[in-house]
């Protein structure tokens, strides 16, 4: 089994491409679609603790423009950790668990420094 965890969900755009390049670099990766899953909550105070729940909270996505006023305001860490629990959607894509490190969100050039 690859050492490397890539969380995200599936269809979305932005897992393709870290998949993509992954791949293209010949980096194993275990792909886990948490909503599917359900592992997300489990593994958030992990992931806020290695990362802060400020990288993981995706607050441009259309999930997020979802949420009514109330649950937007006064975000704090528990409150974004309950809101990822319940709307995985809200987790920044991908989550890339190498063991050693925690990876939030894709771009070339941050992939291309973690696996130089």
């Amino acid at each position: 089994m690859p050492a490397i965890r890539v969380y995200g969900i599936k269809n979305c755009d932005t897992m393709k491409k870290a998949m993509n390049w992954l791949s293209e670099n010949g980096i194993a990766y275990e792909f886990v679609d948490y909503k599917k899953a359900g592992i997300a909550e489990a593994n958030l105070p992990d992931w806020a603790a290695r990362a802060t729940w400020e990288k993981l909270l995706n607050t441009r996505g259309l999930m997020w423009k979802k949420l009514s006023d109330d649950e937007r305001a006064n975000i704090d860490e528990t409150k974004a950790l309950r809101l990822m629990a319940q709307y995985p959607s809200l987790i920044k894509r991908p989550v890339l668990d190498t063991g050693k490190q925690l990876v939030v969100g894709f771009s070339p050039e941050n992939y291309a420094e973690q696996f130089k």
